[in-house]
Order: structure tokens, then sequence, then C-alpha cells
């Protein structure tokens, strides 16, 4: 039988808690610890215990207080939050790190709304405005993201870069701009915001100096990071901080995609069912689909001119399979393999996602590259380069890296393409979640093909992401 990972991890760990823990409360202290990995490996930060459990498993000893938290593995607060030491630690920095931000005037401004909605607008207005005021303003737009990075840099006409490359991380390790060797700024602008976890969101604006102002934009209703925590959606609750758009200038009103996004968001399933039944046009919904299809323009540009790096690239840019999962019939791999012609591992037209940041190559975890001839007949892999041309890659110099016709869900954030084809499991389970789909189908311009079983379809509108977290109650 295959193990789960996740689970085998958070039996190992609640093993070492039962092992240091005091005689007397330590099989309850093993119980939480399991709990609380489990926890953070769904997305929460924390998990919560009634004022009995916060007092055993103070007495156990494997657990800290904020106000002596000391080595210990886990800290307990006084409202019953348990965390593992290095959340507990990351979340009381962020939340001193954004205090600080909102005593400054104009020092913090979080910028929700879906896509269309004018954010990119708001962020050139902003910018006009301060280099009016003072011409040498020194700004630095970044994102989660190598393609959110270029996105951004394609939208505001300037160069933008991921958030790694921003604070120079080391390969074996740890930023070189940190709270005591601060970026030397005066504006940091993040776009995609939603993608920030916990961590990177506490080495990020440490990273800050004290004075300079901070724009967070993203969609609240998007999938949260994968790793632990929901920093963006939490701040856009905040009214003294916080603007959310809600006008989409790219879906009208009465739009199929908009009319679905907002149904998704509402958790209203019976009305987007009821709709779509019939629904054709922006918007369709079938039991399934040919993924084939949707690259049929692709082939042809390959075919037609391989050596046009421009045109493929650009015809492969207008469709995209979008895969709740990995596994399964419905998930990446096996829609990947069906795709994949029946020959040699590299060919003209292989699309590629890099899958690791490699800093030598400058190339970055969720880069898209396609596999084509160069003059002399050699097969490269070719890169935009974000000023409109092109950089090609070696085969065998390839960082990890995946075929790329599907993708999941997590990994199409920052990117948009003209027709999507979103493909769910066909039961209902814990991955199928309200946030997946509305992020699924607002990657699309123009269209989109759903392939879902009411079940499922079902099951995703109405289930809900809420992750633990005390960020909020700190601020």
């Amino acid at each position: 039988m295959k193990h789960d990972p996740t689970q085998q991890l958070a039996d190992g760990f609640a093993a070492h808690i039962e092992r240091w823990a005091v005689a007397g409360h330590a099989a309850q202290a093993a119980e939480i610890a399991r709990q609380l990995s489990l926890a953070t490996s769904r997305g929460d930060v924390c998990v919560t215990v009634d004022a009995a459990v916060r007092d055993k498993l103070l007495a156990s000893g494997v657990a800290g207080t904020p106000e002596l938290p000391r080595s210990f593995p886990l800290v307990v607060d006084g409202e019953g939050r348990v965390y593992l030491h290095r959340y507990f630690d990351y979340e009381v920095r962020l939340a001193r790190r954004l205090t600080a931000a909102k005593a400054q005037p104009g020092g913090l401004r979080v910028i929700s709304g879906g896509p269309g909605t004018g954010k990119t607008t708001m962020v050139v207005k902003l910018l006009e405005q301060m280099f009016s005021e003072q011409p040498d303003t020194r700004v630095a737009l970044a994102a989660p993201t190598g393609k959110a990075a270029a996105r951004m840099t394609e939208a505001i006409h300037r160069e933008a870069s991921t958030i790694h490359r921003l604070l120079r991380y080391h390969p074996k390790g740890g930023f070189a701009h940190h709270r005591d060797n601060p970026l030397a700024i005066d504006l940091l602008v993040v776009d995609e915001a939603s993608m920030l976890d916990l961590a990177l969101a506490t080495h990020l604006l440490e990273a800050v100096p004290p004075t300079a102002r901070v724009v967070l934009l993203g969609d609240k209703d998007q999938l949260a990071a994968v790793e632990s925590g929901a920093v963006f959606a939490e701040l856009s609750s905040m009214p003294d901080v916080a603007t959310w758009l809600t006008t989409s200038y790219r879906f009208a009103a009465d739009s199929g995609i908009g009319r679905l996004a907002r149904d998704i968001n509402a958790g209203d399933a019976e009305t987007a069912i009821g709709w779509l039944r019939g629904a054709e046009g922006e918007v369709v919904w079938r039991d399934t689909a040919n993924p084939a299809q949707g690259y049929a323009v692709y082939f042809e540009a390959v075919q037609r001119d391989p050596r046009d790096v421009a045109a493929v690239h650009a015809a492969f840019s207008r469709f995209r399979v979008l895969c709740a999962t990995r596994s399964g019939p419905q998930g990446v791999e096996a829609i990947n393999e069906a795709l994949e012609p029946q020959r040699t591992r590299w060919y003209a037209g292989r699309p590629v996602m890099v899958t690791v940041n490699d800093y030598t190559l400058k190339l970055f975890n969720g880069d898209i590259g396609i596999a084509l001839p160069d003059e002399q007949g050699d097969l490269l892999v070719w890169f935009p380069d974000g000023t409109g041309g092109w950089r090609a890659t070696a085969p065998a110099r390839m960082p990890l890296h995946e075929t790329a016709f599907a993708m999941t869900v997590h990994k199409s954030q920052g990117s948009e393409f003209d027709d999507v084809l979103v493909l769910l499991p066909r039961h209902a389970s814990a991955v199928l979640t309200r946030e997946l789909l509305y992020t699924a189908v607002t990657r699309a311009r123009k269209h989109v093909t759903l392939v879902a079983t009411e079940e499922a379809l079902r099951g995703a509108i109405e289930h809900k992401v809420e992750r633990a977290s005390g960020l909020l109650a700190r601020l």
C-alpha cells in the first residue's frame, strides 16, 4: 500500500514529541503534535485547543508561551492557538512589521480585485504620482513567480523580478537582504500577493526599510499560498489598509465567465449549476473533452515553421489545460502523457515548465519554454527574456522541468489564456475548493470549457477554505 508522506511526517513528529514530553502528558501532547503537523500541511498556521488541553500541553514540557517561547518545539498562546515554534516566530515578526508599516502615513496599502478590475491602472497612477513628487523615488516591483513577474513587467513597463531574486536568495538557504541589510528602496509593489505564504511574506517585509511604502496587489478570492498562511486574504479584510475593486472591465456584467466567477465566490452552487446546464458561448459544461483539440492551432504553428519562436509561443499561450490534481485520469500527469508524441523525450514543439529556481541560467519555477530548432537545426528550449526577446537553453542544461501541455491550477496563478479547459476529478474531494475553481475559471480571457461531474462541481463551489491563523489577532 502506498504510504502518505504527509501522514508519515505527522506520525514521526508526534513520536518525537511523545519521547520529549513529561510522563503522564506524553500521549496527549503527541496527538496535538500530530494534528498540528497535518494542519500545517493543509496550509493552516496553527490549531486551537480548549483551556484544559492548553494547560496539559504547558505541563508536558514541550510547549512554551508567547512570553517565554524559549526553544520549545511548540508554542501555545493565551487563546489556545498552538504553533510550531518557527511559525509562531514568523507570525509575530510579520505582525510587528505590519504594525510598523500601518503606523507610517501611506505605508501599507492592500489592493484586491479580480481580473480586469483595474489593479494595474491604480499602480501606474500611484507610480506617476510618486515620480512627479519625487523623481528619484527608488521602486522595486516583485511577484512570487517568474511568470507573474514577467506579466507585471509587460503591464507596468518597468522591470519586475521574483521575490527570491529581489532578496537575493542563496541556494544554500537564506536571503542577502533582511532586517539588518534592507533593500535600498522607497516603494515596494508586489503583484499576485495572494501567493505569499507566511514565511516568505515575513522575509520580504522585514527586508523593506521602515520608511518605505508597501503596496500589495492580488485577488483575495484566489487560491492561497501552497505553504502555510493566507496573508493577503487576511490583510484584505482590514478596512484601514485594504481597497476592494469589484467592477471588472474585462468581463461584462452578463458575461459567462464573470457570472460563473460571482456564483462560485458566493458559494451558490444551485444557481451556477442551473444556468450551466444549458450554457453555450463563453462558458460550457461538458462530461468529456479532447484536450488535443484546444492545441490544434499550436500544433499547426509548430508544423508550419518551427523556427518562428514568437509565433509558436503565441499559439501556445492561447490555450491551456488546467487540472485540479497531478494524478488520476483527469490529472496533469495523465493529460501530458496523452498529448506527448510517442517518440524521443525531446522533440520540436515540446512545451516544458521549470520546477526549480536556477539562478545561473536565470530560469525560475513556473517559467515555460518550448523546444524548437535553431538556424542550424539544433534543438534548444526557448524562453521569453522579459524584454520581448528570447533566451535559448540546451536541453542537456535544463534544470528540473516537466512537460506543460497541462498544468495544475496552482501553477497557473499569475497566468492568463484566451481559452482554458478545466478538468476536475469525477468525485468531490478535499482538493476541490471554491478558491481553486474560481482561480481556474478566471485564468480565461474569452472562453472556459468545464469538464466535471455535478458532484465535483457542487462540492468545489460549496467548499470554502478557511486557514487557521493568529495574524489578525496580533494586529
